[in-house]
């Protein structure tokens, strides 16, 4: 995991949660995690991880994420057992 990536994780996991984070950086933060992404309708995505599912939604006329948008990232993260152990 690249030291981005690690920076990443970590203000997703922590409050606040930043608002300027970017769709992009999320996207390859959870491929590296090894996570199977798949394009919905409109801007709906599935994500499947650690045997843990969820639907997001891409941000929208923006590639910044909303607050809202991270903490239920990071509710789903915590249910799928990526937490800052998970950094090494």
């Amino acid at each position: 995991m690249s030291a981005k990536q690690k920076r990443l994780l970590h203000s997703i996991l922590v409050d606040p949660p930043s608002g300027n984070t970017q769709w992009r950086e999320i996207e390859s933060l959870l491929n590296h995690l090894g996570a199977k992404i798949e394009s919905h309708h409109g801007a709906k995505i599935h994500i499947t991880l650690n045997n843990m599912e969820t639907t997001l939604h891409r941000p929208h006329n923006s590639n910044v994420c909303s607050k809202r948008d991270i903490h239920l990232l990071r509710d789903y993260l915590i249910n799928a057992n990526i937490d800052i152990a998970s950094l090494d």
